[in-house]
């Protein structure tokens, strides 16, 4: 069977296959364990999913990403299916009927996808060179928290490893080589063009959220929200008041009670 029939045959199938009443979400435990790049983007998901009016429990684990099929967090489980990460996770519902953007035009979801990668290109990297790469956040902040589930000198040895491997991926897309000066600068390029986009807008395209609207919001709010050594990226981003409207309207409508986004089993 060639890929694009085993592809069309596998889409069909999906298509016809009735979702669980209850999709099950693992992350690490969110007052001692998860880090920042985790936390936007298990937010992310858990935005999306209330978009889409998906029903959805927490479930944390300190060895979620252990459990993860890709490593990465969070992860779905939606009856037989697990699926990992924020891309797949889409992928995986829009098959199945469950997509923010299936009536906007090709050249909307084109420029919907730019803005997609350009907060994964940025925002997301940015969140892994302060976790990971910044010196003074890494001592007081990523191995303490990373390493809590662990003893002694587990807790050390999966702490460094995990180090090592973010820093190959940084050094991969040449992030390595900026200074943490210019890192702040690349955050608030980003913020520029998401604001722009937005303008006076509730929403990033149509009248409704897409799943950039999700993604927005995992990202803007962890960075304004999360302790650091320091406020920089919340004063960066505070310094664009349509963001700021956006993330308040988004919790408002989307979370019911002010967010807890570690609550869970």
């Amino acid at each position: 069977m060639t890929t694009l029939v085993a592809q069309a045959v596998s889409s069909q199938m999906a298509g016809q296959e009735s979702l669980p009443a209850t999709a099950y979400l693992y992350q690490p435990y969110e007052v001692q364990q998860i880090l920042l790049p985790e936390t936007a983007s298990c937010l992310a998901v858990k935005t999306f999913l209330q978009m889409c009016n998906i029903k959805f429990k927490s479930k944390l684990r300190t060895n979620a990403e252990h459990m993860s099929p890709s490593g990465g967090i969070p992860f779905i489980k939606s009856g037989p299916h697990i699926v990992a990460e924020f891309e797949p996770i889409l992928e995986f519902y829009a098959l199945r009927g469950k997509s923010l953007s299936e009536d906007m035009d090709m050249s909307q979801k084109a420029e919907m996808k730019s803005y997609m990668s350009l907060i994964v290109s940025t925002l997301h990297k940015a969140e892994l060179y302060i976790t990971w790469y910044d010196s003074d956040t890494v001592t007081a902040i990523t191995r303490p928290r990373y390493g809590s589930p662990y003893p002694w000198p587990l807790n050390h040895i999966l702490a460094y490893s995990k180090q090592w491997q973010i820093y190959k991926l940084l050094r991969s897309t040449g992030w390595t080589n900026k200074s943490l000066e210019q890192v702040y600068e690349e955050v608030d390029l980003c913020c520029k063009a998401l604001s722009e986009r937005l303008n006076d807008q509730y929403f990033f395209f149509l009248d409704r959220p897409t799943e950039l609207d999700a993604l927005v919001f995992g990202h803007v709010y962890t960075l304004l929200t999360t302790q650091l050594k320091n406020r920089r990226f919340a004063e960066i981003i505070k310094q664009y008041d349509n963001l700021i409207s956006f993330c308040q309207h988004i919790e408002k409508d989307y979370f019911e009670e002010k967010l807890n986004i570690g609550g869970g089993e």
